[in-house]
């Protein structure tokens, strides 16, 4: 078929693969203390409508607001190819957070 690109699928390792490529960058730039994947991928569940669950920590005493959020939201979408959702702990309902946290694979 001429025209069609058909790009690798994403799995949890490749997700984390190129992950822990960015990590010194965006540690650096967004003072971010641990990232770790959750969700579908995780799970072994994603399909192609699936985004990227990512749980996020930032360095104590670190204030960040929305818009360096949105950056570091979109720009880890552009770089993985796929929509990527942000969560950190404190965000986490606390019915479910418990039960998410279990599921978390850090890089």
């Amino acid at each position: 078929m001429i025209g069609i690109h058909k790009t690798p699928s994403l799995t949890a390792d490749t997700i984390l693969e190129s992950l822990r490529e960015m990590f010194p960058q965006i540690q650096k730039q967004y003072q971010i203390s641990t990232l770790g994947i959750l969700g579908s991928y995780v799970r072994g569940e994603a399909t192609e409508a699936s985004d990227i669950d990512l749980l996020i920590e930032f360095q104590p005493d670190i204030r960040f607001g929305l818009i360096a959020y949105c950056q570091l939201e979109n720009y880890l979408s552009e770089k993985l190819g796929k929509q990527v959702d942000l969560v950190t702990k404190d965000g986490l309902k606390p019915d479910v957070g418990e039960n998410i946290l279990k599921e978390v694979v850090y890089l």
